[in-house]
């Protein structure tokens, strides 16, 4: 493979000149959009060499747009045009293509006397060994006055690829872009009431009474716009297609489906297991699950096989699996049941579709899930899941969050639901989140309310 300047060039239009900014395609669709918004990220990543930094997260969730949106940052601050080096590795086939990659642009930058860059790494992992690469060029020194900026579609901490670079991080770090939070789409969605919003700094009891109070007024508005986020996500397709036209359009299902299946086939596994997987925990779904249950419903009758490709919809971001947890001990069960849920309300939409599956009253599940999905956020510490669990013994919390002790959280999505109070050994906090209802012992507010406070 031979990478030439012109090979290079093609994706980074602003080598010409910072106005041609306007011709990279990216960020040209961005513009475009009625409704967009600029990650919280673009004024929190380092940009101060030396920095090695990864950025995870699903396909079509805007980690592209993210790094584009980056490169007009950093011209507008006065960088060189050719200091901003951005390359898609998705059709890399190895390390040593990506090392060519590099180094033809190491080349390019040497001749013109550059000293310092910007080097943005695309969906680095799907070149095999990738890491090789990067190692070898960070190891010579030849990175050394350098920020990277790193983009994964799946989880490096799954794959353990991330320990290769122990020392070698400067002042890197790992962040996580997933999908618009209920919070954050209200920001896009209404701007005035989110001004609102008082946001939430912990999950204690009074913290939450105190901040879900404030939103009582507003509770029509946040109810209504809980629907709409049921029925959309929010994933940057499936927003602009709702907020524009009120429903998500049949392309963004086939659009989402198409990265999952390419992604799949990319990491070597079935599709079409992948598929039956997927079907059965649409099928099951909120309800607790074992690896052998899965197992007897795919073609592939392997309880190993089901683990598989369920830690493998984890690490695409598309999944989120809540591990039994004994409160009395504080000791996740791993032989028990799991709780599988998706990560985003488009999922059950688009994979309904896909599957020919008709979810009846599909409403309870997705809220419950939506909530998992936030509270895992809010409290995310490595791993996305790694600090969220649910608790069954004859009754059952919904999800109970590991955040400065354990916190229960059940959601009742009838008309009617009822307070409790439910404490086992060191589960200290309880709360039943409604539909509309808000009491403050024992303490009840409701779902939209709660997810319009946290900040994630």
């Amino acid at each position: 493979m031979v990478v030439g300047p012109e090979v290079l060039a093609s994706q980074n239009r602003w080598w010409k000149g910072k106005d041609y900014m306007a011709q990279d395609e990216d960020h040209r669709k961005w513009q475009a959009k009625k409704y967009k918004w600029v990650p919280n990220l673009i004024e929190e990543i380092e940009t101060t060499p030396y920095s090695l930094h990864f950025l995870f997260g699903p396909r079509q969730v805007g980690k592209t747009t993210f790094l584009k949106l980056l490169v007009k940052k950093l011209l507008d601050s006065g960088a060189k045009e050719e200091s901003i080096f951005y390359f898609r590795c998705d059709e890399l086939s190895d390390f040593k293509e990506l090392s060519e990659v590099i180094t033809g642009y190491l080349n390019m930058r040497k001749r013109l006397g550059i000293k310092n860059s910007y080097i943005l790494l695309d969906e680095i992992t799907f070149p095999k060994e990738w890491y090789r690469s990067i190692k070898s060029l960070v190891d010579a020194g030849e990175l050394k006055n350098d920020v990277l900026v790193l983009t994964s579609s799946t989880s490096l901490l799954v794959k353990r690829e991330a320990e290769t670079f122990p020392g070698r991080r400067g002042k890197g770090k790992d962040f996580t872009m997933l999908p618009l939070s209920f919070r954050n789409f209200i920001k896009v969605a209404d701007a005035g009431l989110y001004a609102r919003l008082p946001s939430l700094k912990s999950l204690e009891e009074d913290e939450i009474r105190r901040r879900t109070a404030v939103c009582l007024p507003f509770l029509d508005e946040l109810n209504e716009l809980f629907e709409k986020y049921m029925s959309c996500g929010g994933f940057p397709l499936s927003v602009e297609s709702f907020l524009t036209g009120g429903v998500v359009e049949r392309s963004v299902h086939e659009a989402y489906l198409a990265w999952l299946k390419n992604d799949v086939a990319k990491i070597g596994r079935s599709v079409e297991i992948a598929r039956a997987v997927v079907k059965v925990l649409l099928t099951k779904t909120p309800s607790p699950i074992s690896w052998e249950s899965i197992a007897k419903e795919i073609e592939i009758k392997s309880p190993k096989t089901a683990n598989a490709y369920v830690h493998l919809l984890n690490s695409l971001f598309v999944t989120l699996t809540l591990h039994h947890i004994d409160p009395s001990r504080g000791s996740i069960n791993f032989g028990k049941n799991k709780k599988i849920h998706f990560l985003d309300p488009l999922f059950y939409q688009a994979f309904s579709e896909w599957c020919l599956v008709n979810l009846k009253d599909p409403e309870p599940t997705i809220a419950e899930a939506t909530v998992a999905s936030h509270l895992a956020r809010f409290s995310l510490r490595g791993e996305l899941g790694e600090n969220i669990f649910y608790w069954r013994n004859g009754a059952e919390v919904d999800v109970v969050i590991e955040s400065n002790g354990l916190k229960g959280f059940e959601v009742k999505w009838g008309e009617k639901a009822e307070a409790k109070r439910v404490m086992i050994g060191k589960m200290k906090q309880f709360a039943v989140l409604s539909k509309g209802a808000f009491r403050e012992k024992p303490l009840m507010v409701p779902v939209s309310a709660l997810l319009a406070c946290m900040d994630v």
